[in-house]
């Protein structure tokens, strides 16, 4: 649970978070939340701080306005014939804010940091389908082993293990920015402090006041300085999002964060000022499939038949939310031109006539005169409280079944799912970057995201021939047959898709936001 702020540090963040300008500026003020992590791309591994080093620093590859990666400080690349080696060609005017080059060496140092196990970086296996990568982060190789090569200034050679259809969207993760070296090396804590940082993307840092407040200006050096139309963008951290909501009400912020709190929903949602876009991502359930009743796949669909999704997102969630018919979300555009979700949906509905021929075919085959009990647990707080309610209400009135809720504390709850101890519980998953592969390799055999105890040589088979398949189109279909062969059995089902539900003035245009990425400020303006 996030800690409110006290009304002392509320008001000390007001009184630091714009400063008066000496002429008249283009300024966005905005809410970060809570102090960043770190603004350093190799340490600063959460929302709070990607969200602003996604304005601050830039990769190879940025996402553009259709989500897709778009050449940023890298201008073009080469692809080996083979898909698994790509040569990156870096824009000779791509510049630090302190007037000096970004080289492609910038780029080997951030990304070995990135990857030394000491950084403990959760975000390290995103760069596994490197050459070297996967070895170099356990400590089993040294950075010589690794794929990245600068074969000069400018010129970024990176090896994969395996073609990766994938790759380009993977760098857009701002954790994939380069590191400036000789400025790292020099002082280790250039990153902790406005007055020391350098950044080559967007946007400077010239304010830092810790836990309060950032004010971020304009890059004269950088490549695309031309199509950034703001001056500033101020930032306060409030974690408060109910003094948050009131802060855009009286003008002192011009966009809220997403989301805003859930009793607020019916009481804006008509607002113009209202907006709702896309996140990629899924809140569902899972059985364990190695404690009864769930060992058996009847009972598993009786039990994702005999929910009503539209139901639990109309009545329960709000927010404007999506029910979910399959567990890849909408947002990703195919070789095809359609949407992966407009071809593979439909996965699972609600039938409570099934659902109940359904439970008494498994009850049979196991010989259960009367089924074991079933225990759902979810995380101990009113938001899961309410969804598990509302489940067990259904449960009752279209199988006749009594449920148990069981209310666990959060890291505790984690820790029991990872352990394969909770029978029936609620999941979620947010996407690490913009491929339908990310969510659907949660589910081969011997990934720890699995928690089902799942397994099937059929998926494990076509999630590894996607993974090495070159050809988009096959890969593509690869992919749908295993989500196909995913709901065949069941070993989870989805409830609703996430979306971004903010306030934003009017007036204030430009701003991405991406179902799967962080906030890009880039082309914000504001009138």
């Amino acid at each position: 649970m996030k800690k409110v702020l006290s009304a002392a540090l509320i008001a000390a963040a007001l009184s630091t978070a714009v400063p008066t300008p000496s002429y008249a500026e283009k300024v966005l003020r905005l809410n970060n939340v809570e102090e960043p992590s770190s603004l350093n791309p190799a340490l600063g591994l959460n929302l709070i701080s990607w969200e602003p080093l996604n304005n601050l620093m830039e990769g190879l590859t940025r996402l553009d306005a259709n989500h897709t990666a778009a050449p940023a400080t890298a201008e073009k690349w080469d692809v080996s014939e083979d898909g698994k080696t790509y040569t990156f060609h870096l824009r000779q005017n791509a510049k630090w804010s302190d007037g000096s080059p970004v080289t492609a060496g910038d780029f080997v140092y951030g990304w070995t940091q990135l990857l030394t196990p000491a950084t403990a970086s959760p975000a390290a296996f995103l760069l596994y389908d490197i050459v070297g990568a996967q070895d170099f982060n356990a400590g089993k190789a040294g950075a010589d082993a690794l794929g990245i090569r600068a074969l000069d200034e400018h010129t970024l050679q990176v090896t994969l293990n395996a073609p990766s259809l994938s790759f380009l969207n993977i760098l857009t993760n701002p954790g994939f920015a380069p590191v400036n070296q000789k400025i790292a090396q020099a002082n280790p804590k250039w990153h902790t402090e406005a007055d020391s940082y350098v950044s080559n993307g967007p946007f400077v840092l010239k304010q830092w006041d810790h836990a309060s407040s950032m004010r971020f200006e304009k890059n004269p050096n950088y490549w695309d300085k031309d199509a950034v139309k703001l001056d500033a963008v101020d930032w306060v951290m409030i974690n408060d999002l109910n003094t948050s909501y009131q802060m855009f009400r009286t003008g002192e912020l011009d966009a809220t964060p997403s989301p805003l709190p859930a009793a607020l929903y019916e009481k804006v949602k008509d607002n113009e000022q209202f907006m709702t876009v896309p996140q990629a991502g899924v809140y569902f359930y899972r059985f364990n499939t190695k404690m009864p009743p769930f060992q058996n796949a009847d009972i598993r669909r009786a039990f994702a038949l005999a929910v009503n999704r539209q139901d639990i997102v109309d009545y329960v969630v709000k927010q404007g939310r999506q029910a979910a018919d399959a567990f890849v979300s909408p947002g990703f555009t195919g070789p095809d031109g359609k949407d992966f979700h407009q071809t593979s949906n439909g996965l699972v509905k609600t039938d409570a006539e099934q659902a109940k021929a359904l439970l008494e075919k498994g009850m049979q085959a196991e010989q259960y005169t009367s089924l074991p009990p079933v225990t759902l647990s979810h995380i101990n707080n009113p938001d899961d409280r309410k969804i598990a309610q509302a489940l067990q209400a259904m449960f009752k009135e279209n199988l006749g079944i009594d449920v148990r809720l069981q209310g666990i504390e959060s890291k505790v709850f984690y820790t029991q799912q990872r352990g394969g101890k909770l029978q029936f519980s609620r999941s979620s998953f947010t996407y690490d970057y913009a491929d339908p592969y990310n969510a659907l390799e949660s589910f081969v055999s011997d990934s720890s995201m699995n928690r089902t105890g799942w397994s099937s040589p059929e998926y494990d088979a076509l999630i590894k021939e996607a993974r090495n398949e070159a050809d988009a189109a096959r890969r593509w279909k690869l992919l749908q047959k295993s989500q196909q062969v995913l709901f065949a059995d069941m070993p989870l089902f989805p409830l609703f898709f996430y979306n971004q539900g903010f306030m934003q003035k009017t007036g204030v245009t430009g701003i991405l936001r991406h179902p799967v990425g962080y906030i890009d400020l880039k082309t914000a303006d504001i009138q």
